[in-house]
């Protein structure tokens, strides 16, 4: 699993909480705890497949396409993290005399690809929308200032 995938969610639950639904890269990678330029990557494929819209200007920043309740995880994950289940690497080779080594790599394939494709249904029936629920209350998030009671005297 790919760190993108979380990025994707975090960002998206971010705006589901803001009013508007809206929020610039810093506020975003400000909440994600990640570089702004990590962060835009994610933001950026997430705009090319519809799920956010830009607003440019001094007040601009990303905007949810579309409603949090009809954003399920499965697609996230299918879009910035499918295939990541598995690893870059297994061992065993395929011309090898050893049943073992020779059948490791098909074998573990196909145990990863089951594994993925249970994964990418579980997800597939978690919302954008339920993952707000699961954090809270749903009240905004906001980076801004607030005064303590220090402050205000």
């Amino acid at each position: 699993m790919n760190s993108e995938f979380t990025i994707a969610v975090h960002c998206l639950v971010f705006l589901s909480m803001k009013d508007e639904c809206m929020a610039n890269s810093e506020d975003l990678s400000q909440s994600v705890g990640t570089h702004p330029a990590r962060v835009r990557k994610v933001l950026s494929v997430l705009r090319k497949h519809g799920y956010l819209t830009t607003k440019e200007g001094a007040h601009g920043g990303y905007l949810l396409s579309r409603p949090s309740e009809e954003i399920k995880l499965g697609e996230l994950y299918r879009l910035v993290a499918g295939g990541s289940l598995g690893p870059s690497w297994c061992s065993g080779e395929s011309g090898s005399t050893c049943v073992v080594s020779s059948n490791m790599q098909g074998v573990m394939g196909s145990i990863y690809d089951g594994g993925e494709e249970a994964l990418s249904a579980y997800f597939d029936r978690i919302s954008i929308e339920d993952v707000k629920h699961r954090i809270g209350n749903g009240e905004e998030c906001s980076f801004s200032k607030t005064l303590s009671v220090k402050d205000r005297s």
